[in-house]
């Protein structure tokens, strides 16, 4: 009877262990998984009412009137809607965001109101319905700062680039145009390391910061733009 009572009480024991070992290793899986994923991926924004009222607004000098920023969502997430009437100014987010680790941006957009027949390549013309600005510090001002700013251009074709015609520490390259996608969502993709190295060539392994803007300041018009998704990702 004594012999029996421990046998049993060994083998409790031992399932006990057996199960407390799974519950480990299932602990450890779900680690490895949570840290492959905030590896692989860093989404930049969550677009709610919370996070516009936090967001740093930053007005472009001269510009008439503010641009109008409003959050919403739709079956794929939230969204934030730009409306630029003879307007300008950018919604900043300063975060750090290893290069290395995650070199890709991801951006979701889509122009509902686009600006022909303008020349975004020269001041008089330099307004897009839609942009993202990666930021990169290089000095003690903002204005030593160099920027990839990642546009949805109204008359480019994809792949156009060049410096602002304001200052050459901000490159304006062409993701999206309303000539392929008007009124669409689209979601694009860049490498933002390499595009440091060869507009700037600079090699950047931490971005300081994103910005989004929407601006009509220099052609007087009125731009709709919307956004959703953006992310960083390893590929």
């Amino acid at each position: 009877m004594f012999k029996f009572c421990q046998n049993n009480v060994l083998t409790i024991f031992f399932k006990k262990i057996y199960k407390m070992k799974l519950i480990f290793k299932i602990l450890i899986s779900i680690l490895i998984i949570t840290e492959f994923s905030y590896a692989k991926e860093l989404n930049v924004f969550e677009f709610t009412e919370t996070e516009l009222s936090q967001l740093e607004v930053r007005k472009v000098r001269g510009a008439d009137n503010n641009t109008l920023y409003t959050v919403g969502s739709n079956e794929n997430g939230n969204f934030l809607k730009a409306v630029a009437d003879n307007a300008a100014s950018g919604l900043g987010k300063e975060l750090k965001i290893d290069l290395n680790k995650t070199p890709f941006i991801n951006i979701t957009w889509k122009i509902e109101n686009d600006l022909p027949g303008i020349k975004e390549n020269t001041k008089k013309g330099h307004d897009f319905a839609a942009r993202v600005f990666a930021v990169k510090k290089t000095g003690a001002t903002p204005l030593s700062n160099r920027a990839i700013n990642y546009v949805f251009s109204s008359n480019n074709e994809i792949g156009f680039n060049s410096p602002s015609p304001y200052t050459k520490k901000s490159i304006d390259n062409v993701l999206s145009t309303t000539k392929n996608n008007f009124n669409e969502w689209v979601t694009v993709k860049a490498n933002v390391k390499e595009d440091f190295k060869r507009f700037h060539d600079l090699d950047v392994n931490e971005l300081d910061g994103l910005a989004i803007m929407s601006d009509t300041d220099n052609s007087k018009m009125r731009a709709v733009a919307y956004f959703q998704n953006i992310y960083f990702s390893e590929k």
